[in-house]
């Protein structure tokens, strides 16, 4: 009945002339770092809109569509002290204003960084990035939130997304943004009144991390000391400490510095999970594996010393992509399950995941 009833409609809002959808990513509201219960947000990449779930009642209440922006991809919550925001990335640079204009010339197209009020449901706010944006996730302080991108080079084939070793993660001060905002120094675009910020390199808004190669999955670790990113066309992950990050904002370091480690993993890291205890599940997706690693032993190893942080790699099916240990993303990670998801079916086999 979705697009029939007065109610429907309401919600639909300007979804309404859309047919289809491609969800993406399902999250839950969190109250320091836990989840409360209250919202479960997910996003529909195909139409650039995240809509809103309240657990109560099990029904939609809200959908946004973002503006100025296409492919609404990675999502994530705020997590401390509560979910003010729901964070999301589009994943695709586009011209702007998008109505025609500089079709011609890739230059000019860029994508941002999206934040939505969780209550309103209006987006609140966005910033312009270099490249594009991919998989996202936000730390236990409530200040900062992490982005791969693997398009640095802004490449408008795929070969073209492939050339660069080294790509980047994208770090995001949001209380820099929310006073930028406060201080008017955003603009706004077409018709649109949601404050634009410029995030490009040289902005005291952002901090670009160079990781190799075409990182997909960020993934912040439960006790708050890490975002690690996965490397897809590389076989190994990025290790990044949240706490080196006020540093790196104030000039303090390098980039690269917060990087601390890098282990190599297997073919086709996409995505880390966590049980609670140190260690830490990547997807292998062209080994059709999961690896077990301990963290503290990949930043020993990294140092230097000779410690194998391997712990375990079991075979599943098929091409595995996201993982989820139970609570894991979540202070309360508790190492019980661990769920891997497949992306593709062979054979006789219908999709599994396991």
């Amino acid at each position: 009945g979705w697009g029939l009833t007065n109610e429907s409609k309401r919600i639909l809002g300007d979804s309404a002339r859309f047919l289809n959808g491609d969800c993406h990513h399902p999250h839950i509201s969190m109250t320091d770092g836990r989840y409360d219960g209250k919202y479960l947000f997910i996003n529909d990449k195909a139409n650039t809109r995240v809509a809103r779930i309240r657990l109560d009642i099990m029904k939609t209440d809200r959908i946004t569509t973002i503006p100025n922006v296409q492919a609404i991809h990675g999502l994530r919550l705020q997590k401390v002290p509560h979910t003010k925001y729901v964070f999301t990335n589009a994943e695709l640079p586009i011209p702007q204003v998008n109505d025609g204009r500089d079709l011609e010339t890739p230059d000019n197209y860029f994508t941002m960084f999206n934040a939505i009020d969780a209550e309103s449901m209006d987006v609140a706010w966005q910033v312009i990035v270099d490249g594009n944006l991919d998989n996202t996730d936000a730390d236990y302080t409530g200040r900062f939130v992490a982005s791969t991108c693997y398009n640095s080079e802004k490449g408008m084939t795929l070969a073209d997304t492939m050339r660069a070793e080294r790509d980047w993660v994208v770090v995001f001060d949001v209380e820099a943004i929310e006073a930028a905002v406060a201080a008017g120094e955003y603009e706004t675009l077409g018709d649109s009144e949601v404050p634009v910020l410029d995030g490009r390199k040289g902005s005291q808004l952002t901090r670009y991390i160079p990781v190799p190669k075409n990182p997909h999955g960020l993934n912040t670790s439960p006790d708050g000391k890490y975002f690690i990113a996965n490397g897809k066309l590389s076989p190994t992950v990025s290790i990044i400490a949240i706490d080196k990050l006020p540093e790196l904002f104030d000039g303090a370091i390098e980039p690269r510095d917060t990087v601390v480690g890098e282990p190599e993993l297997g073919l086709g890291p996409l995505h880390t999970t966590y049980d609670g205890r140190g260690n830490a599940y990547t997807t292998l997706f062209i080994d059709s594996q999961v690896a077990k690693w301990n963290i503290e032993d990949a930043i020993r190893a990294y140092n230097g010393e000779e410690v194998n942080y391997l712990r375990q790699k079991l075979d599943v099916h098929y091409q595995p992509g996201h993982n989820h240990a139970s609570l894991t993303e979540s202070r309360d990670a508790d190492g019980k399950w661990l769920v891997v998801l497949s992306k593709f079916s062979k054979d006789r086999f219908l999709p599994v995941a396991r």
